[in-house]
């Protein structure tokens, strides 16, 4: 008899059932406790860990879980989503902050810039991140994408963090507790999201031809992010725009037309705030919406690259 020419893939070892909900429990625990012995003995030495436990915490969550929803393959392994993860991201911030410092002046185009230059230098860094993987399935793409962006966001996190405790009156715990948790629960809706939706464009047109290539689908996929992007940053600015617009008192007319911006009332700040996280909800279903037809509308090119076995043991099966 002829020997089997397409082994089975090797068993998969499980490490529990869900090893993303591990971490998240795991580390929210440690957060938790980090938040309650700072606030007790208001050791400043526990600050970083305090920064980087909160600002890390759902990026890796998110980062193990896209990893467990597409399986090991040897293709993509914890190593490699670690790499992307921490080089991608750094090189991702690093590259933004250059280009950010030399290229942008306050203008209201300025959110747009912001969003056509971190997009940038995130694709970029996936792009080098994904330069020796073959094969290129979109799926994959996805989650090497969501690693970059992932890694992006939890830097991000960690300055505004960072600046959130640094007021006039001193170190404020509070204020960088508070940041931690608005940013943790806006993290899965940002980069990681955006950058996946890249991630997967790009893999798709490199599918056939076996080669990174820059194609117009994925020039319009850094537009259309770009765009999403600057939409994200601005929607404080829109929302109190738009409160404005349609509950603006006189005074507050009269200041605009002599060159003050006047302070809104608090019915103004409920309604701006309600406005704002309206517009956020609007452009993560955007964004997830992309994502979700991307990934049906790839299933026939990741179908034509079946998985390898993997070289590895770990993680868990779908």
């Amino acid at each position: 008899m002829a020997p089997d020419r397409h082994p089975a893939p090797a068993p998969r070892v499980r490490y529990g059932p869900r090893p993303w909900l591990a971490i998240f429990v795991i580390g929210l625990l440690l957060w938790l406790l980090t938040v309650a012995v700072t606030f007790s003995t208001r050791n400043a030495n526990l600050v970083p860990t305090l920064v980087l436990l909160g600002s890390f915490l759902v990026p890796v969550t998110f980062v193990a879980w896209a990893f467990d929803r597409v399986g090991p393959d040897g293709v993509l392994t914890p190593q490699r989503l670690m790499a992307a993860f921490l080089v991608g991201g750094t090189l991702g911030v690093l590259g933004a902050s250059v280009l950010e410092s030399s290229l942008l002046r306050p203008s209201p185009w300025m959110w747009l810039g912001v969003g056509l230059i971190e997009e940038g230098v995130k694709i970029a860094a996936l792009w080098l991140m994904a330069a020796r993987l073959r094969p290129h399935r979109p799926r994959d793409g996805m989650v090497l994408g969501a690693a970059v962006g992932f890694g992006f966001a939890a830097l991000e996190s960690s300055g505004y963090a960072l600046t959130a405790l640094l007021t006039v009156k001193g170190l404020s715990l509070t204020d960088l507790v508070q940041t931690e948790i608005l940013r943790g629960l806006l993290a899965p809706f940002g980069h990681g999201l955006w950058t996946a939706i890249a991630g997967g464009v790009l893999f798709a047109a490199s599918a056939r031809s076996g080669r990174l290539r820059l194609t117009g689908s994925l020039v319009a996929a850094w537009l259309g992010l770009s765009v999403l992007h600057a939409l994200w940053d601005a929607m404080h600015s829109l929302a109190a725009a738009l409160a404005l617009l349609f509950t603006g008192t006189d005074w507050q007319w009269h200041l605009l037309e002599t060159g003050y911006v006047p302070r809104p009332t608090s019915a103004q700040v409920g309604f701006i705030t309600g406005l704002q996280w309206g517009g956020w909800v609007v452009v993560t279903l955007v964004a997830l919406g992309w994502l979700r037809a991307l990934a049906r509308r790839t299933r026939p090119l990741d179908a034509a690259h079946p998985e390898p076995a993997a070289p590895w043991q770990g993680w868990g099966e779908r």
